[in-house]
């Protein structure tokens, strides 16, 4: 399975600002996926794991926001929902020249939620690598 670098920047902007807020650790982490963005969620959630071990996001809880792709026409007053392979031409008209994709290539942390403790208390148990 390739490595998602999309799931890798995201915990790299969500690690510092929690370590910086002296965090015990993150219990979760809501983001917004967007139909056409591109992301196939079991392998967002199996990249999100392993790029959150080690660090004050592991054992978080991924959760997932679906955002339906959305169109509209610029020749008519229609909108639809473009759906997987996407359909862009206007279910109304038939054209497919003036259509504005509204919505579907989201991806973005909405939220980031962490439990209040000591600063710097351990997460997990040392690996005999790291003792």
């Amino acid at each position: 399975m390739p490595w998602d670098e999309g799931t890798e920047e995201r915990v790299e902007v969500s690690v510092p600002v929690a370590e910086l807020l002296g965090d015990e650790g993150v219990t979760s982490v809501r983001l917004q996926v967007g139909e056409l963005a591109g992301v196939v969620p079991d392998a967002l959630a199996f990249c999100f794991e392993l790029a959150c071990a080690g660090t004050v996001l592991e054992g978080a809880e991924l959760v997932t926001e679906s955002v339906t792709a959305r169109a509209r026409c610029g020749s008519c007053p229609g909108t639809w929902a473009v759906g997987m392979p996407p359909e862009l031409c206007c279910p109304g008209c038939g054209r497919a020249t003036d259509v504005e994709l509204l919505s579907g290539r989201e991806l973005e942390i909405l939220s980031v939620r962490w439990e209040d403790g000591p600063a710097g208390a351990p997460t997990r148990e040392p690996i005999p690598e790291e003792a």
